[in-house]
């Protein structure tokens, strides 16, 4: 795959200390090194239309344009990437002006989204140090080293060394097809190691997301961690909780959303990050024999409907996750007196509730959450119309794959799955034994039948 590179990759060259922490910080290479058109893989072939469209425009407007990356990264591996960023020295506003389908957003790091249809193109102004002085494009850090706004504007090598990891630090530029790699990271690509630019422990400070990114590109590149850049993570995993729980719910689409769900897991486990972001499940998985590998399956089936290309919602996976949680809590409610349903609901909430102080999960989730875990104490109640009322229910199907998974993972006995798969099977007549067997509605085929209602007899005295 790296034949191209060959020469390329010979001699360690001079290396350049960090902007960040020079004395501390791994090396990275001395200026970019420029792999022309003919020494490497990546084609526009394997770029999109619209991609190719804001390259174009910005260069012909005479700014310098660059895809960054993970396309580049992508492509070197051999992968079709999907998500095209755009790096340019123009600012956002020039950016605006020379599109009119485009928006610009954010405040903490502000950048430009280009839309064509659905597809979306993100262009970033190239970003300077921190600490230089830009009169209005201010860095803003916290007394922590978290950086709260990114708003300086620089020049292509100083936003190459700002990147997080070398692999992403390589620049395709439109204007003769070369590729600008300013941390070596084709070297690293092709040593399928992970490998942050700077000094780690002040790279997570600064953004401890950083920390999730590693585990995810770790899991879908099937890379290994440098151990520079593992070696902070178990100590600064704390850091997550600054982040905003809504900024941390698109972070969690990423890492349990794109195939590679249960890789992920283990490596969050292993670092110490979910008891940041999932404290409640963590703590139910260190109790509850079963907890964990109801999230293995749960995160296994994940992954394999979207290999199949089939559809996922973040409603069902974050109601497996939270599931142990709302057990236990719904057992201390009922061992306190409360009936079953109430205990259930009201332990619902309480797991949501303290949930939202770490991920923020939209309503168009946390609804369809509750009525799978409200639809599992339904399920084993088959008997007559009420068997009928569940199979229609509109998250009927999450809730029993939801009580398939409970069953693999061992927390009920195996049956009641069994019987739902087959009766969603059967014709009438089979349905009609199915709920003889339970003793359900002795005295017909258990079908729901039509009420008639029942007139309310007119007063004598009531006007016609």
């Amino acid at each position: 795959m790296f034949k191209g590179f060959t020469r390329f990759l010979q001699g360690p060259g001079e290396r350049l200390k960090s902007l960040f922490d020079p004395q501390t910080a791994p090396a990275v290479s001395s200026g970019p090194r420029l792999i022309p058109r003919e020494d490497h893989p990546v084609s526009r072939q394997h770029f999109s239309d619209a991609a190719l469209k804001v390259l174009y425009r910005l260069h012909n407007a005479g700014h310098q344009a660059f895809l960054v990356g993970g396309c580049i990264r992508d492509s070197l591996l051999g992968r079709m990437p999907k998500d095209f960023d755009v790096a340019t020295d123009a600012t956002p506003e020039q950016i605006r002006e020379l599109f009119r389908n485009s928006r610009i957003i954010g405040r903490r790091f502000r950048i430009v989204h280009v839309r064509f249809g659905r597809e979306v193109i993100e262009v970033t102004t190239f970003r300077g140090k921190p600490g230089d002085d830009h009169g209005d494009h201010i860095a803003q850090q916290s007394d922590a080293g978290l950086l709260l706004r990114d708003n300086v504007w620089g020049n292509l090598e100083e936003d190459a060394l700002r990147r997080d990891f070398t692999i992403n630090a390589l620049y395709y530029s439109i204007a003769d097809y070369s590729i600008h790699d300013f941390a070596e990271g084709v070297e690293d690509i092709q040593a399928r190691t992970l490998r942050l630019i700077g000094d780690p422990a002040t790279r997570y400070r600064e953004d401890p997301v950083r920390m999730l990114r590693a585990v995810r590109f770790a899991a879908k590149l099937d890379f290994d961690l440098d151990p520079a850049t593992e070696a902070p993570i178990h100590e600064q995993a704390h850091l997550l909780l600054q982040i905003p729980p809504a900024r941390l719910f698109d972070e969690i689409l990423k890492l349990f959303m794109a195939g590679h769900g249960v890789d992920t897991f283990h490596l969050l486990r292993d670092f110490g990050l979910f008891a940041m972001l999932f404290p409640e499940a963590d703590e139910a998985m260190n109790e509850l024999a079963w907890a964990e590998r109801l999230v293995e399956q749960a995160l296994a089936s994940t992954d394999r409907r979207i290999r199949e290309e089939r559809p996922v919602t973040p409603a069902f996976l974050f109601a497996a996750l939270l599931w142990g949680p709302v057990q236990q809590r719904q057992a201390m409610l009922e061992n306190d007196g409360m009936p079953p349903i109430p205990a259930l609901q009201a332990a619902s909430q309480q797991v949501i509730s303290r949930q939202l102080q770490h991920i923020s999960i939209p309503k168009r989730f946390s609804m369809p959450m509750r009525d799978i875990w409200d639809l599992q104490q339904r399920l084993p109640l088959r008997r007559g119309r009420r068997v009928f009322q569940t199979r229609e229910h509109p998250r009927f199907r999450a809730a029993y794959d939801l009580l398939l998974l409970r069953e693999a993972a061992g927390e009920l006995e195996p049956g009641l799955g069994d019987w739902w798969t087959a009766f969603q099977d059967a014709d009438e007549h089979e349905q009609r034994r199915l709920l003889g067997k339970v003793g359900a509605d002795p005295a017909g085929s258990g079908a729901p039948r039509k009420r008639r209602r029942r007139r309310k007899p007119r007063s004598p005295s009531s006007e016609t």
